[in-house]
This record gives structure tokens, C-alpha cells and sequence, in this order.
């Protein structure tokens, strides 16, 4: 595909995107008639209004999208971003619809979703960072605590591991593959600020129920990455 096609290309799917939840019933996790045995308090979900992150993401995508079309529409890194981009939009603008009618397959999609993003952030490169590696790490950053979630539910809803285990599990995978993207990435601080976010939206959720194991983990992980993050936002000089 040429340079230009693909960056409107990316532009409509950002848009796309962001009006999928407008258009479709509000997703609040899977219902109890789609699991055997059902979760509705998964461990390593987030509090409700830790979503409302999705706004920022939904526009910075949009503007950054846009910002590429008007300024940069064939330059060679851009192009580069765009191709795993555009992969994990499209399949994020119909993932709600997958969502309400199936667990698994939602799930598999939404690992690609996360694994497409997180290259698209890793091609990004460090200019125009604003418009550039910005949105895209901070959707990235949601996207890998959202697929550890998504995972957890499917696999202990299916009765194949606990639902302890399964949240405890995929929280250890979700802050390993976020210390594995900062390693690469470590000036991308917008990834981290998002992974931070969804973590402490966990332990806040969970800091009422006694699950002091996981409110435990989730804080190491927390203080862990943002260290992390705090260090490698030193390699950033000046915002382009």
C-alpha cells in the first residue's frame, strides 16, 4: 500500500475506533451466560472509572492520525508505524461486537490487538514523539493489562485454572511483558503511565476485599515500573 493511502487509511480507522463504542452496547465484561463459570468480580480488572482513559486514547489516536495525514503522510518511519497500527485498529473497531457473542475468540483478539500496537510503538522512533510514539504508547500501555484481564477471565470462566490463580498468573505475565517493553522502549513514558494506570485501578479495586496478595503484587509492580519509567524518561530531551 502506498505511504499516503496508508496514513488516511490509519486516520479512518482511528476514527472508526473511537465511534465503535458509540454505536454498540456498552461492554462492562463478559456476562454470566457467556462462561460456564461465570466471573463477575475478576481479580485483576481495574475499578470502572480507570476506563475513562479510553477518551485520551480515542483522541490522541484521532489527532495523531491526523497530525501524520496533514504533515507527514510519506514519511518513510511513519509508514513503517502505520502497517502493525492499522492492523490493530481494524481489529480493535470490531472487537465490542466479537466481545458480546464470544469470550474466546474476543480474547484472541484482542492479544493480536496488543501485540500489533506494541510494535507500532516500538517503530515509532523518538520524533514527533507528541503525535507520534505518545498516543500509540499510552493505547499500547491499556492494551497489555486489558488482554492479561481478558485472559484471566476466559481461562478460569472455561474452569481451567482458578480464578486466583488465573488473576495472579496473568498479572505476573502483564507486568513482564511491560518491563520487556520498557527494556526496548524506555523513553516511551506514555506506555508506562498507561500500564501504571491500569494497575492502580486494580489495587484499588481490590484493596476492599482482602486480597492482600494481589494488592501486594500489583504494588511492587506499580512502584517497579514507574521507577523504571521515572529513569528512562531521562532520555528524553525536548517534546517535538
Amino acid at each position: 500500500m502506498q505511504k499516503q493511502s496508508l496514513a488516511y487509511l490509519t486516520l479512518v480507522l482511528a476514527v472508526a475506533f473511537a465511534a465503535a463504542p458509540l454505536v454498540t452496547e456498552p461492554f462492562t465484561g463478559f456476562t454470566t451466560n457467556q462462561l460456564p463459570y461465570p466471573q463477575p468480580n475478576p481479580i485483576i480488572q481495574p475499578i470502572g472509572p480507570a476506563f475513562s482513559i479510553w477518551i485520551v486514547i480515542y483522541v490522541w489516536l484521532i489527532l495523531g492520525a491526523g497530525f501524520g495525514v496533514l504533515r507527514v503522510p510519506e514519511a518513510a518511519t511513519w509508514h513503517e508505524m502505520r502497517k502493525p497500527l492499522a492492523i490493530s485498529l481494524s481489529l480493535g473497531v470490531c472487537w465490542l461486537w466479537v466481545a458480546k457473542t464470544s469470550p474466546v475468540l474476543a480474547t484472541i483478539m484482542i492479544v493480536i490487538v496488543t501485540a500489533t500496537a506494541i510494535l507500532a510503538m516500538r517503530r515509532a522512533g523518538n520524533d514527533k514523539r507528541i503525535w507520534k510514539r505518545g498516543p500509540v504508547g499510552l493505547y499500547a500501555g491499556w492494551l497489555t493489562a486489558a488482554s492479561a484481564v481478558s485472559i484471566s477471565v476466559v481461562v478460569s470462566g472455561y474452569g481451567i485454572i482458578d480464578g486466583q490463580i488465573a488473576g495472579v498468573i496473568c498479572l505476573l505475565a502483564a507486568l513482564a511483558v511491560a518491563f520487556w517493553v520498557q527494556s526496548g522502549s524506555p523513553s516511551a513514558w506514555t506506555y508506562t503511565v498507561a500500564v501504571c494506570w491500569a494497575i492502580g485501578g486494580i489495587i484499588i479495586n481490590q484493596w476492599g476485599s482482602g486480597n492482600w496478595f494481589v494488592v501486594t503484587l500489583a504494588s511492587c509492580g506499580w512502584i517497579a515500573l514507574a521507577l523504571r519509567g521515572l529513569s528512562g524518561a531521562r532520555l528524553i530531551k525536548m517534546p517535538e
